[in-house]
């Protein structure tokens, strides 16, 4: 099974804003830049988006290190899910869950992989954040072109 590196972000100009999501993917010596923007979307629909498509990227099951600085991805994957899936997509004072849709997709394309959920700390000199960072920001400025 081969092995994937995947560093993600999401970035918004205001929120709700224009957004976007980059997500820097390694596998070996071979890397693929993703990027892409919304107009009026969020910072963490975007960080979530970031996640989805770098998934979706990959035609066949691999073993995956995600590295995300959003700890609402980080612990809402690792965390959250498992309760708000039990409770029909509600949480755990009964309010339906934020981005349910974005979390079902996430939740699909994950149950592809195998895969390990990292967080760290955002603009904080880690070489594959920061380049997952630029990637958010062009997916913004695409969204002016």
């Amino acid at each position: 099974m081969q092995e994937v590196t995947i560093y993600s972000d999401g970035a918004c100009k205001g929120n709700p804003g224009p957004g976007g999501w980059g997500a820097l993917l390694v596998a070996g010596t071979s890397e693929k830049e993703l990027f892409g923007g919304e107009r009026g979307t969020t910072n963490n629909r975007m960080e979530l988006t970031a996640v989805i498509e770098a998934l979706r990227a990959l035609k066949r099951p691999c073993r995956i290190q995600v590295y995300t600085d959003s700890q609402y991805v980080q612990k809402g994957i690792s965390e959250w899910l498992p309760g708000w899936k039990a409770r029909g997509w509600k949480t755990a004072d009964k309010k339906p869950v934020k981005n349910a849709d974005l979390w079902q997709s996430l939740d699909v394309e994950a149950a592809r992989h195998q895969v390990s959920w990292h967080w760290v700390r955002g603009h904080n000199g880690h070489p594959g954040n920061e380049r997952a960072d630029a990637l958010a920001n062009r997916g913004v400025a695409s969204l002016a072109a």
